[in-house]
């Protein structure tokens, strides 16, 4: 036997709540469990494979390739934020150094409003 998970793990990887997981079991619009005494278990790959009812959020996260996707993403939320920081630190130093803040917005691609509440803050 492979994988196995519990409602909770099934609902995560639905992206819903275990209640709304149950659900969907008793209605047949998801993997039954796996028979057998004891807590109820589900075979993960059924889950994975299950086409998933509803409009609710995608599955797409369960495959290898989406997880990849969704890292390089965080990645690059995270070099984002990290240029943010870096162009407000460029705009304090221009800012000490007497530059005009629209001048100083336009080098930096940003808006004069995003500017002048950076350098409030």
């Amino acid at each position: 036997m492979g994988e196995t998970w519990t409602a909770a793990e099934c609902a995560a990887a639905w992206g819903v709540k275990p209640g709304t997981w149950l659900a969907y079991v008793s209605r047949g619009q998801a993997p039954a469990p796996l028979p057998g005494a004891g807590p109820r278990r589900w075979d993960a790959d059924a889950v994975r494979s299950f086409p998933r009812p509803g409009v609710g959020r995608s599955r797409a996260s369960a495959t290898p390739e989406a997880h990849a996707l969704l890292e390089r993403m965080r990645a690059t939320a995270a070099e984002l934020e990290r240029l943010q920081a870096e162009q407000k630190a460029l705009l304090a130093e221009g800012a000490a150094a007497g530059l005009e803040t629209a001048a100083m917005a336009r080098a930096l691609g940003i808006s004069r409003q995003t500017a002048a509440s950076w350098l409030k803050s």
